[in-house]
């Protein structure tokens, strides 16, 4: 005889994201993993894109089932996202088409997370929502206008940013609660939607704790290949965009000049990429190494290919962003040197765990500084790594994150 359990028809959850599997990209891996994740306690069901990132190029089934979940795709122009033109046309197509495909498939008590990538999807998701009578929670990882004015696409107090507040706090006043990756960033939407009366709830990214683990850097073959066994490693790893303060890095090589001590690796693709590949096409400095973007399975290999993470960002970014690649970072028991504000979340994680140093962003010399620093306590390095895996297995792991999901969805 069946028990309750099996009876009970499970609540339905609609999880919404431009990129999903087989995406491997950041936004595509963590709601790909949330997704299924909670299929065991929720009927879940998916509207994407087609892929357009890492797997561009390849057409996935407009509708089918994966690990417990039932996925459907949108139609919309794949054009290269590296062109704001395109983009914009991107972005509308995939828009139209999933806010037509939301209002087939919702259904009157259905629950919906969205995230806010792109910025334009958690609104057509609002408007299904609404008019479909379920509800909708938000799921934020870049908060706009934020994340523009830092990497001064906008100014702050501008015609167009309060625009954009107004219609965030539209967007709030309607959500059923609003996630967020960093208390930063719960404490800058608090402030926005201050008088609306909804819950912002803090669940942090998470590292993948059983395929990044700590290898002896002696053991790695990148630090090998590139003859860096003598040399104090810091890596980059990841995506090289408007938020990655490359410019600071870059004028640091300078002071740098002559210093063998250190080597730098970026490993990683984005519109910044063109600032280092000059550099080494140049010949300017030669504590630099550039590699191509490697795949998310490889990741326990290059991350454990240097002795400090670099994690670099832009002034202005608190409560913008959390870095997703700090907890990697922390499953390959790595110590990391970060350029942030320091009241941001990574601020916060670094101080609390003890697993490295932070300086404010746009000062090489103090980059300089903090590197001297690090080399006279290289000592302690595997100490803070040792700390650092520590704390990515019992504050940021899958299943922690799940839980927290899972309470905050039913």
């Amino acid at each position: 005889m069946p028990s309750p359990e099996d009876t009970t028809e499970k609540p339905r959850l609609w999880v919404v994201s431009e990129v999903y599997y087989p995406e491997e990209t950041s936004t595509g891996y963590y709601l790909t993993a949330i997704a299924e994740g909670l299929a065991d306690r929720f009927d879940v069901k998916v509207i994407c894109g087609q892929p357009n990132y890492s797997k561009r190029g390849m057409r996935a089934p407009k509708r089918e089932s994966h690990q417990g979940t039932e996925i459907f795709r949108a139609a919309g122009t794949r054009f290269d996202k590296n062109v704001m033109l395109f983009r914009l046309v991107n972005m509308l197509t995939l828009g139209a088409s999933v806010f037509f495909l939301a209002l087939r498939r919702f259904r009157r008590g259905d629950s919906v997370m969205v995230v806010t990538t792109p910025p334009s999807m958690p609104f057509i998701i609002a408007v299904a929502a609404l008019i479909r009578g379920a509800t909708y929670v938000l799921l934020i990882h870049d908060s706009y206008p934020e994340i523009l004015v830092a990497v001064k696409k906008m100014r702050r107090n501008s015609l167009e940013t309060r625009t954009i507040d107004y219609f965030n706090r539209w967007l709030f006043k309607h959500s059923r609660k609003i996630i967020v990756v960093g208390r930063d960033m719960a404490e800058l939407v608090s402030k926005k939607a201050a008088g609306l009366d909804i819950a912002v709830v803090v669940i942090p990214n998470w590292a993948e704790i059983q395929d990044v683990t700590p290898i002896p850097r002696e053991e790695t073959s990148l630090i090998k290949d590139l003859g860096l066994e003598d040399k104090l490693v810091i890596l980059h790893a990841g995506n090289i965009g408007h938020p990655t303060d490359v410019e600071t890095v870059v004028e640091c090589f300078k002071l740098l000049h002559g210093d063998e001590r250190f080597h730098f690796i970026f490993l990683g693709s984005g519109v910044k990429r063109p600032l280092l590949e000059r550099i080494v096409q140049e010949k300017r400095h030669d504590c630099l190494t550039l590699l191509e973007s490697r795949p998310r399975s490889e990741q326990a290999k290059f991350l454990n290919a240097c002795d400090v993470g670099l994690i670099s960002l832009v002034d202005g970014m608190t409560g913008a962003a959390m870095p997703s690649k700090t907890y990697n970072l922390m499953a390959a028991g790595k110590p990391l040197l970060a350029m942030t504000d320091p009241d941001s979340e990574l601020a916060l994680v670094i101080d609390e765990d003890r697993i490295g140093w932070h300086i404010r962003p746009g000062d090489p010399q103090a980059l300089k500084n903090v590197l001297e620093k690090v080399f006279e306590s290289r000592g302690a390095l595997p100490e803070m790594g040792r700390r650092a895996r520590s704390a990515a297995v019992s504050k940021y792991s899958l299943d922690i994150a799940l839980e927290h999901y899972a309470a905050e969805l039913r």
